[in-house]
């Protein structure tokens, strides 16, 4: 009986230690498990603040996208504004070529005629509103490219003047 006693009370012995064991276990996993929720939690507040920041960049992306959108549709319209104005001045250019040169062999013939005269008079008109028309829409085209660099220039001198 003393060998069953004996290996009784090491099995005691054994099965103390075994629950010790998975007591120590529990608390230590239970430790682990609350550090690795906090930093999941961590981890979690992270990847929402990188979420909201990659929204913000990429309002600010299609902000600027249609702004410059919009300031290559200005363009395009100035220009093409420009070409009519270069087209109208080219027609009376011709214009005044053609009258002249009729006024030229008119007078090399001898023969006067005021109604040539009067051509030339209003070609040469129509060819100075030509070339004030398109010096205009060259100036406006020159303001319309500079005005959006001026802003930008006034911005950062208000916000380096507020730093």
């Amino acid at each position: 009986m003393s060998e069953i006693d004996a290996l009784q009370q090491r099995l005691t012995a054994a099965m103390d230690r075994i629950a010790a064991g998975m007591n120590g276990l529990r608390s230590a996993s239970g430790g682990d498990a609350d550090a690795l929720r906090g930093a999941l939690d961590d981890e979690k507040t992270a990847n929402a603040q990188l979420q909201e920041r990659v929204r913000k960049m990429s309002e600010h992306k299609d902000s600027a996208v249609s702004q410059a959108k919009a300031a290559s549709e200005a363009a395009q319209a100035r220009v093409a504004a420009m070409d009519i104005e270069l087209q109208r001045l080219r027609k009376a250019n011709d214009q005044l070529r053609q009258s002249n040169a009729a006024l030229r062999s008119a007078n090399e013939e001898g023969v006067g005629e005021p109604h040539l005269i009067n051509k030339a008079m209003l070609a040469e008109l129509e060819s100075l509103r030509a070339a004030r028309a398109a010096d205009v829409a060259e100036a406006s085209g020159i303001i319309g490219a500079l005005a959006p660099l001026l802003e930008r220039i006034e911005v950062q001198g208000e916000e380096d003047g507020n730093a």
